[in-house]
């Protein structure tokens, strides 16, 4: 079990230190549509989930998961609704930037991990000891410390918070294989992604194979980039309880605030400052803990043996 653990832990800070770097990337492509990044995002990564089923010999897995999905309505409607919930978080974080949101975009992903414990706890029954559950409550502070000090309800950070905290949720019940549960997921939503890309082809409008080839690149490879980080969140989420990837996100958005602060020169005043003080301790405390466990297990199995 400990080793089920670690493992799951590996593939979740994996997957949020992708997603914190991913800004980078993203800046790259600046003269391209919120909507146009999406469908290419949607489109690409489904091709690339196929050449991964390809040589992982899983073509024929995904093809039968696909006609037993089919026959179980409840688990394809799952299916569908991960693959419309993780499309609206993208959307809404690209239109989000788009509009020059990014305050609210950063804080949404902090308020996300504090979804996805009371999710845990209401829908998967997962319990919290007393450091976990002070942990929650220091992490709850600072995040009311940021929300109070952006001055309004941000519907935009709830919204993205919500759309990956329940995404995480439905991946947590749905057991299937991450890469071909992917592939079901992005399958949902490709045909739409298609149909618009080609609109913009025919009316000659599109950014893709039009403008220029650093451009082309970006978006085609944008399927990689979207698919890997989402593959190692699939394996993740499956091995660990969701409380403990909860926490474990605050790893991407901690990263965007480096690179926000040192690379890009946003600002970063005491009041965010003081709230991730209270995030960085909440964190601390449950390090520790875990620590503290595993020690308590390795002794006790000393005994026994």
């Amino acid at each position: 079990m400990e080793n089920h653990n670690r493992e799951g832990i590996l593939y979740a800070v994996a997957a949020y230190s992708t997603w914190g770097i991913l800004p980078i990337y993203w800046k790259q492509i600046v003269d391209v549509s919120a909507h146009e990044v999406l469908a290419n995002r949607i489109f690409w990564s489904f091709w690339f989930m196929v050449l991964i089923l390809i040589f992982s010999k899983k073509l024929p897995s995904f093809i039968k998961s696909l006609k037993e999905f089919q026959k179980q309505p409840k688990l394809f409607a799952a299916l569908a609704a991960a693959s419309i919930l993780v499309s609206a978080n993208w959307f809404l974080f690209i239109w989000a930037v788009n509009s020059d949101r990014v305050v609210e975009s950063s804080l949404g992903y902090y308020i996300n991990p504090l979804i996805s414990i009371v999710l845990g706890i209401i829908f998967l029954k997962e319990s919290l000891s007393k450091i976990q559950i002070l942990s929650f409550f220091l992490a709850l502070a600072g995040v009311l410390i940021l929300t109070i000090s952006y001055g309004k309800f941000p519907w935009v950070s709830f919204g993205l918070a919500l759309s990956f905290g329940v995404y995480g949720l439905v991946k947590k019940v749905i057991k299937v294989d991450s890469s071909i549960g992917l592939a079901l997921e992005t399958l949902v939503i490709m045909p739409i992604a298609f149909i618009y890309l080609s609109i913009h082809m025919k009316n000659g409008t599109s950014a893709l194979f039009s403008e220029s080839i650093s451009n082309d690149v970006l978006l085609v490879a944008s399927g990689a980039i979207t698919a890997i980080p989402l593959l190692f969140f699939a394996k993740g989420v499956q091995k660990i309880p969701l409380y403990l990837m909860g926490f474990i996100q605050y790893i991407a958005p901690t990263m965007m605030l480096i690179l926000g602060v040192f690379l890009y020169g946003e600002p970063f005043g005491a009041t965010r400052l003081i709230a991730f003080a209270f995030i960085w301790g909440a964190l601390a405390l449950v390090t520790l803990s875990s620590i503290n466990w595993n020690q308590v297990r390795g002794r006790n199995r000393n005994k026994v043996a």
